[in-house]
């Protein structure tokens, strides 16, 4: 062993301490241990000062890191990031002169950053973000000009940028956001000809921006700062930008009329932006979102606009535009969001905007649109949001607009009459109907008038109908009369119906078309969506299937019936939802399903939907989480080539008798062609809550968005609360990530009654796991294979 030089075992199941004798090898050069579940402090180095390279990265080790790692002179890379490491930052580890980079990111590291971090003579890579680091950054730490990545986000860190910065040409990424720091930038670094990102959002700084940026620049930051003045035409137009972010500085002026071809998501928000949005817009062609809310932009929304056919996201709202809403927005294809509130619309929706199938939040509240809400908007089959809120619509409330899938409503303030629609008959819509004194409602918790009461004209009707009840009994006598007839006409129509029909199986059956058909009935219906309706249909085995009944009459109907067709038809797993055929027919096309008796998970956590004294133990919750993450690692790393879900949310989770979780709904999912690479996709898709992030930059898809989907869904089952919920004023990821990072206890997180509960130390890992899988960043989110192998162990890391 002594003359051991290099050692490998990264990614594997090690536990327990790092042995202090690895370190009394003389001859060892590197060390990986990397992706393990080692634990305890790091041992100190005091024979193996040849190391050339220490990556422990991702495991769960404590204590501070010895101050004897500065005098290992020949170190070029220490890598202990995602650990739980704590204390200050060694002096001497500033002083070893051939360290190149330095990653301890994502620890519990506290204390001022030592002043000879300014004396690295090859330092490239400099990342600590994500600690609890305080004081300045080293005024020399780019003295070197070799500097490549400067990352130390997410601390508390004061003061100005080093003025080393002022001549580094070397830097290419610069990321120091969500700290503290003040002063103005710089001009050498907005200059630096090797920059290409720049994020320095979240913090104090104040000045103007430069007449020109470096041409290599694609990705800028400022946001959430003191900046102001007006842009220089020669930042709009800078060579390669791609992303400017800008929003709640203190920036003025008005719109520019020509920015860089390359843009594609510009953030205005929160400034003092002045004048009319310029119809030389239309050049902005590769403009993907667009948020200018809360300015003081005025006039029309220019027709220019629906020029750009890339546009996924715009917001307008917060301003003072007027006018109609431009008519022709059908070239909106790929539009997810549309929230044009609080300005002074006018005029009616436009029938275009009902055909933008991929619109997944639509808010037009407290403006001055009026007339009818049309019953077309039930063609947003992924609509998630609609605000129409202090308007002056009238009218009735379409039935077709019960169809949208929506997990948020609000129509209140306008002057809508009749019933609601049934389906929002439900407490989960109480406040969103409010103030329309002529709509009525059957359920009294409301708050709305009773469709029931009793009025002189419905007395008199009552009357009317006691004599027309009476003429009816006779005809009863009639109807006995002919009623083997009837029986076996209807026997006959059945006949005909199955023969328009085609069965087309994927497992045995023991059923046929015949004993599906005729109880596609009201009585059977459970549930209904965009796409549909579901039924419960009791077959003479006294067995039961659910039955998916998808209308024909729109396209992506038909693609959400291809997808799940394509998917479930071969897949074979305990986990996933059985497909056990599909019906068919030139009006529709019904999937016939295995039977969950226990319905969807989010009936059982969600104190609104969930019924009195139903409530999931630990073990069961665990289960659950155990058996969903299954089904999808079978998915990403199991299927030829992986399938990627896209819609993982826990009303997508069902329960057999035995709370076996199945995955279901597969209408948005994604095969991979390319295993391992991005896929493009035409939309934004999936449910609010839910979302991963970079789904509002990118139309790349890959295993990482189901992920994310799937620690929101942890994050419930240990908490209780819904992905979206008022109370919280944020999502449920962002709200639990900022729970822990303000120093909160996570047992304080948990569902009341969980915390009565044993071996409380099981959820408490959840919720950890939950926030390590809703990383913002993706690449830092692990792999559904990985989500299981810690939710066996029942012990997930932390995400620090």
């Amino acid at each position: 062993m002594e003359a051991l030089e290099y050692l490998d075992l990264c990614k594997n199941y090690l536990s327990g301490n790092i042995p202090s004798h690895l370190f009394l090898l003389k001859n060892l050069t590197t060390v990986f241990l990397y992706t393990n579940r080692l634990s305890g402090p790091l041992p100190r180095p005091v024979m193996a000062l040849n190391l050339n390279v220490i990556d422990f990265s991702n495991n769960s080790l404590t204590g501070s890191i010895p101050e004897d790692f500065g005098k290992m002179v020949k170190l070029e890379y220490l890598v202990l990031f995602m650990n739980q490491l704590s204390g200050k930052i060694p002096v001497g580890i500033g002083r070893l002169p051939a360290l190149s980079s330095i990653e301890l990111f994502m620890n519990n590291l506290s204390g001022e950053l030592p002043p000879d971090f300014g004396r690295f003579s090859k330092l490239q890579v400099f990342d600590v973000s994500t600690n609890h680091l305080t004081g300045s950054l080293p005024d020399g730490l780019c003295d070197n000009k070799v500097l490549i990545s400067m990352i130390s986000f997410d601390n508390n860190l004061t003061g100005e940028l080093p003025k080393s910065f002022e001549d580094c040409n070397t830097l290419r990424g610069v990321w120091v956001e969500r700290n503290n720091l003040s002063g103005t930038i710089p001009d050498g670094l907005w200059a630096a000809e090797n920059l290409k990102v720049l994020k320095i959002n979240n913090n104090q700084f104040t000045g103007q921006l430069p007449q020109k940026m470096a041409s290599n620049l694609y990705i800028v930051d400022i946001s959430n700062n003191q900046f102001s003045g007006e842009i220089p035409d020669g930042v709009w137009t800078s060579g390669k930008l791609k992303w400017l972010l800008i929003m709640n500085n203190q920036f003025t002026g008005q719109l520019p009329k020509h920015v860089t071809s390359n843009i594609s998501l510009l953030d205005i928000s929160n400034n003092q932006f002045f004048g009319e949005i310029p119809p030389a817009i239309s050049s902005w062609s590769n403009l993907y979102i667009f948020r200018a809310s809360n300015n003081l932009l005025t006039g029309q929304i220019p027709h220019e606009l629906t020029a750009l056919r890339s546009l996924s996201v715009l917001m307008l709202d917060g301003n003072k535009l007027s006018g109609n809403f431009p008519s022709n927005i059908i070239s909106w294809e790929s539009l997810s969001t549309l929230t044009c509130s609080r300005n002074q619309l006018s005029g009616t929706i436009p029938p275009a905007l009902c055909l933008l199938a991929d619109l997944n939040q639509l808010d037009l509240s407290q403006n001055q649109f009026s007339g009818e809400i049309p019953p077309a908007l039930s063609l947003l089959v992924n609509l998630n949001q609609l605000d129409l809120s202090e308007n002056q619509f009238s009218g009735e409330i379409p039935p077709e607009i019960g169809h949208l899938p929506v997990s948020s409503l609000n129509l209140s303030s306008n002057h809508l009459s009749g019933k609601i629609p049934d389906e929002f008959e439900v407490v989960f819509f109480r406040k969103s109907f409010l103030n329309n004194p002529g709509l009525c409602a059957t359920m009294p918790s409301l708050g709305l008038r009773d469709c029931r009461a009793k009025t002189e004209k419905s007395k008199l009707i009552a009357i009317i109908g006691s004599i027309v009840a009476f003429l009816f009994l006779v005809a009863i006598l009639y109807m006995v009369h002919v009623f083997k007839i009837r029986r076996l006409e209807e026997n006959k129509r059945k006949e005909a119906l199955v023969q328009h029909w085609k069965l087309t199986p994927f497992h045995t059956l023991s059923f046929t078309e015949s004993d599906i058909l005729p109880n596609l009935a009201e009585d059977n219906l459970v549930g209904s969506g965009g796409s549909g309706k579901v039924y419960a249909v009791a077959l003479s085995t006294g067995e039961k299937v659910a039955v998916k009944s998808i209308r024909n009459n729109y396209k992506l109907s038909e693609k959400v019936f291809l997808a799940e067709i394509k998917i479930l038809g071969t897949i074979r797993h305990s986990n996933i939802v059985k497909l056990w055929c599909c019906i068919s027919s030139e009006e529709s096309n019904l999937l016939v399903y295995e039977y969950t008796e226990n319905r969807s998970l989010d009936l059982w956590l969600h104190a609104k939907r969930r019924s009195p004294g139903q409530f999931l133990d630990l073990p069961t919750r665990l289960k659950i989480a155990i058996g969903t993450a299954q089904g999808l690692s079978y998915m990403h790393h199991n299927c030829s080539p992986p399938i990627v879900h896209r819609d993982v949310k826990s009303s997508n989770v069902l329960l057999d008798s035995d709370f076996n979780a199945k995955i279901a709904d597969f209408g948005l999912a994604k095969i991979l062609i390319n295993n391992g690479d991005p896929n493009t996709v035409s939309t934004v898709a999936g449910s609010f809550g839910y979302i991963a992030p970079e789904y509002a930059y990118t139309k790349k898809v890959n295993e990482k968005f189901d992920v994310y989907s799937f620690g929101v869904i942890l994050l419930e089952l240990v908490t209780g609360r819904e992905a979206i919920d008022e109370d919280m004023g944020c999502g449920l990821a962002d709200w639990a990530r900022h729970h822990v990072e303000e120093g909160n206890q996570i047992v304080d997180a948990l569902e009341g009654d969980i915390k009565e509960a044993e071996n409380l130390d099981e959820m408490c890992g959840v919720f950890r796991l939950g926030i390590f899988c809703t990383a913002s960043n993706p690449a830092k989110r692990p792999t559904m294979r990985e989500v299981l192998q810690i939710l066996l162990y029942c012990s997930p890391p932390s995400p620090k």
